[in-house]
């Protein structure tokens, strides 16, 4: 009898750049919201270890799984997938058939940079202290108080 596994190809190794831009994102929204891994896999019926490696990308995150992720970190599912590095979201598409390409529009890249910042521990603790303020107010007034001790950016719109 011949080997049933002779078809099928290896499995890559190495974690897909995607999975790894996505498990990165869990992490840093986690993280921002001052949850552990170990809570976030209570909310979601895993083990801190799971959760480990959907940050890491050693585990592809499905499609129902990352939706109960978007809940549990009330984010919405694109969250996961902004901010992609150059080329990531380029490259063809794998399929049954062969390689085939996407029908998304063209989309600019971000500035270079900006998500090494946000990964910051200094920038998540910054965070985290500016939204335990509880006094909008106050939290208004600080936020005025950074932006204009910073040197303005061309083209940079705070929403608010």
């Amino acid at each position: 009898m011949a080997d049933e596994n002779a078809e099928r190809p290896e499995r890559e190794s190495r974690p897909s750049p995607i999975d790894v831009h996505v498990g990165s994102r869990i992490r840093l929204r986690r993280t921002l919201l001052g949850m552990s891994q170990e809570r976030l896999g209570d909310a979601l019926g895993l083990t801190f270890q799971q959760v480990q490696k959907y940050e890491r990308g050693m585990n592809r995150v499905g499609a129902s799984r990352l939706f109960d992720i978007s809940r549990v970190l009330d984010v919405p599912i694109s969250y996961f997938f902004d901010d992609m590095p150059a080329g990531l979201s380029e490259g063809p598409l794998s399929g049954p058939r062969g390689r085939t390409y996407g029908f998304a529009e063209q989309q600019e890249p971000f500035s270079a940079g900006v998500d090494d910042q946000l990964t910051k521990r200094e920038t998540l603790e910054l965070v985290r202290a500016y939204y335990r303020i509880s006094d909008p107010a106050m939290r208004k007034r600080i936020f005025d108080l950074i932006k204009s001790l910073a040197p303005g950016e061309e083209g940079f719109d705070t929403g608010g």
